[in-house]
C-alpha cells in the first residue's frame, strides 16, 4: 500500500513537470510566432517607403526650386534662404547658421547632422511616386549610388532618420512624423531593395 502511494506521487510529480515544460514550450512558440512576421510583398514594401518619402518631413528638403520648404503646409522657407552652390545656403548665411546637429526645442529650429537641401537632381516636389522612385534609384541622378548605398542612406543617415524625431516648432507644437514607423520603414526599404527595388506600374 505504501509503495503504491509512493508510485502514485512519483507519477503525479512527473505529470506536473511535463505540463509545466509543455506550457513553457507552447508559450515560447507563441512568442516566436508573434515576433516572426512574413516578409512583405515588394509592392507593400514600396508603398511604405513611398509613404515616408512623400511626407512633408522629406519633401520639404527636396524642393523643385532653390528655396527650401518648411512647416506642415510646406511654405517657402523664411528669411530668403536659398540653396546655394552646395545645397548648404549662401556664403555667410549657410544652413548651419541656424540648424545645428540636433533640434533646438527652445527656439523651435530643427537640427540634424549635415542639414541641407538634397541636390537639384533629386528634386521631388510635384512628382509622382513612380518618378521619385525611378529618380532615386538612378545612379546618374542620385550621386552615383548603387542600390545598397541607397539602402544605407535611407536606413542609417541621421538626417533621414530625423524625420521621426523632428522636435517642436516655434510655437512648441510637435512636428508631424511620417505615417510609417521608423522600424517599419527600415524593414520596408531593405525588403524592397532586396527584391530588386521594383516600381509597380500604374502608381501615381
Amino acid at each position: 500500500m505504501k509503495n503504491s502511494k509512493s508510485s502514485h506521487l512519483t507519477l503525479s510529480f512527473f505529470v506536473v513537470i511535463g505540463i509545466l515544460v509543455l506550457g513553457h514550450l507552447t508559450a515560447g512558440n507563441r512568442e516566436l510566432d508573434t515576433d516572426t512576421k512574413e516578409p512583405q510583398s515588394p509592392t507593400e514594401s514600396y508603398n511604405k517607403v513611398m509613404a515616408v518619402l512623400t511626407h512633408t518631413r522629406c519633401m520639404n528638403c527636396h524642393p523643385s526650386g532653390d528655396v527650401p520648404r518648411q512647416g506642415e503646409d510646406a511654405h517657402l522657407h523664411y528669411f530668403d534662404v536659398e540653396r546655394g552652390p552646395e545645397g548648404q545656403g549662401l556664403a555667410g548665411y549657410t544652413c548651419n547658421t541656424c540648424h545645428q546637429k540636433e533640434n533646438n526645442n527652445y527656439s523651435g529650429v530643427p537640427g540634424a547632422p549635415h542639414w541641407g537641401l538634397a541636390p537639384s537632381s533629386m528634386a521631388w516636389e510635384g512628382k509622382s511616386e513612380i518618378e521619385i522612385a525611378t529618380q532615386m534609384m538612378d545612379p546618374e541622378r542620385n550621386g552615383g549610388k548603387n542600390a545598397k548605398e541607397i539602402e544605407k542612406h535611407l536606413t542609417e543617415d541621421e538626417l533621414v532618420l530625423w524625420a521621426w524625431e523632428p522636435g517642436v516648432d516655434a510655437e512648441g507644437v510637435l512636428r508631424e512624423i511620417p505615417p510609417v514607423s521608423k522600424q517599419e520603414f527600415i524593414v520596408a526599404v531593405k525588403e524592397w531593395i532586396a527584391a530588386g527595388a521594383p516600381i509597380p506600374s500604374g502608381q501615381n
